[in-house]
């Protein structure tokens, strides 16, 4: 195959992984506690022949996460929490520890506060938090403590992954990490209100017709050089 569509094939394979993270972008604008993500591309060099002439050909593996703050939207349910600043609430899924920003939490059978997937929120100590018997209503401070009838019972847990350490997106508004995740202190609970998406629709689908652009033009210069190749076979073979 010619190397400029070795070259273009790359780009082209690049686009749709952007285009794919585009569109989810999109699809999740008004999930709460969503992140935004994007694609990076690289120059990749890749060896020809032992005289050491390369190709360069794109590279669009690496995902950039946006960790900026979302809006914060009041809805006055005491088990809404937002986290304002940096940070992230931890909570127990069947795979292991995660970190969330989605703070809409609600009260097990068993008085355990849950995420609506059905995760535990954690503590400070990263155990699960339990609601105290005939508990009326709960008050949450803006460092985490939890009240009930003007009593604690416990306080939770805000977490970052460590310095240095990359999230891994694993769907919906859940990130995994490596390591053990770090206390963060700085940042402060608002209860009753819920942190929305951080993307911005304008934006994504702006993003959306460049990358579409880009991409119908990579697949017009591939049909030209498919077009090239066949009329410099079928000449040779006159």
């Amino acid at each position: 195959m010619d190397n400029a569509i070795y070259a273009s094939l790359t780009r082209q394979s690049g686009l749709m992984a952007e285009m794919r993270t585009v569109a989810n972008n999109i699809a999740n604008a008004n999930t709460t506690g969503f992140r935004r993500e994007g694609v990076i591309f690289a120059e990749h060099l890749t060896a020809l022949d032992r005289k050491g002439d390369t190709l360069s050909m794109a590279h669009a593996r690496g995902r950039m996460l946006d960790l900026n703050q979302g809006v914060l939207t009041q809805t006055n349910n005491n088990l809404d929490l937002a986290i304002e600043g940096d940070g992230f609430f931890l909570v127990e899924a069947p795979e292991g520890l995660r970190l969330t920003r989605a703070g809409a939490f609600m009260p097990s059978a068993e008085g355990e506060l849950m995420t609506a997937d059905g995760h535990r929120l954690l503590d400070e100590g990263q155990a699960p938090i339990i609601l105290p018997a005939g508990a009326s209503s709960v008050a949450v401070g803006a460092d985490g403590t939890l009240s009930s009838n003007g009593l604690p019972f416990g306080r939770i847990g805000l977490f970052n992954a460590p310095e240095g350490m990359n999230l891994t997106h694993e769907g919906g508004t859940a990130f995994s990490i490596e390591g053990d995740p770090e206390p963060v202190e700085e940042a402060r609970i608002r209860q009753g209100f819920l942190e929305e998406s951080n993307v911005d629709p304008i934006f994504e689908i702006t993003r959306m017709i460049e990358v579409q652009r880009a991409y119908e033009l990579g697949q017009s210069f591939l049909d030209r050089e498919d077009q090239r190749i066949r009329g410099a076979i079928t000449a040779m073979t006159r």
